[in-house]
């Protein structure tokens, strides 16, 4: 407990609030709301002011999360209880963050769950897939790859999209069995489609972008791919996936 009877996620909190709201441009925070189309407000701070801030906090002797139990709090409560943006952002830099290292080691996809149904849009699920997720499943696809073809047809489009980018930057430790089957059935026309047989917008980017980032380690496989399923795919989808394979 810190002095002020505070619990240090508590503490840590409250700190990068105030921070964020020092460090704040209102002019920039309008830009920001209307670009990521957010009903969240912004304070106007770029990300990488967000992960500076974060670092400098959690380097504070009476911020440092000693236990996961305080580790998950803070997270929380600055995802659950933002008033703006950046305190989610701040939230996944937490996560993100080398001290927290540790508390990651057994498992948080319970955790990245709930930052994904209840971020649900882009800017913060594609933080927590390509980089929470994905390192969780690169530690330990034993336990994790399951979890992401059960996500890939679950009912959240959101929790489908973290599925599919879930190995972004694997690069040579590419699971392609893992890639087929998270991607499959998503297609145009899958039992997770919307009415007419098409995918949302944001599944159709998703899978492109996958293929795209896959082709890099493993250009023949994404080509023979997207030959095998071009039917199911739409324009969008191919042109992402061949990007870098000039197709």
């Amino acid at each position: 407990m810190t002095s002020s009877g505070e619990a240090a996620h508590e503490c840590l909190a409250h700190a990068i609030r105030a921070a964020l709201a020092e460090a704040g441009d209102p002019d920039r925070a309008v830009q920001q709301q209307a670009y990521m189309k957010s009903t969240m407000p912004y304070r106007g701070v770029a990300t990488a002011e967000v992960r500076r801030i974060v670092a400098v906090e959690l380097d504070r002797p009476e911020h440092r999360l000693h236990d996961r139990r305080d580790w998950e709090a803070a997270i929380l409560g600055l995802w659950d209880e933002a008033a703006y943006r950046e305190e989610r952002y701040a939230a996944t830099a937490i996560a993100r963050h080398r001290t927290s290292r540790l508390h990651r080691a057994g498992g948080a996809l319970d955790l990245w769950r709930h930052l994904v149904v209840t971020g649900a849009w882009w800017d913060l699920v594609d933080e927590v897939a390509s980089h929470l997720v994905r390192d969780e499943l690169l530690a330990d696809p034993g336990r994790v790859a399951p979890v992401m073809r059960a996500w890939s047809v679950d009912p959240d489009m959101w929790v489908r999209r973290t599925a599919i980018l879930s190995q972004l930057g694997a690069k040579r430790a590419l699971d392609l069995d893992l890639l087929r089957d998270v991607i499959e059935p998503n297609l145009e026309g899958a039992a997770t489609a919307g009415p007419g047989g098409r995918q949302d917008f944001f599944i159709r980017k998703a899978i492109g972008w996958a293929l795209r980032d896959a082709a890099r380690p493993q250009p023949d496989w994404v080509g023979a791919f997207v030959r095998e399923h071009e039917s199911r795919m739409s324009g969008l989808t191919v042109r992402e996936a061949l990007k870098h394979l000039g197709g």
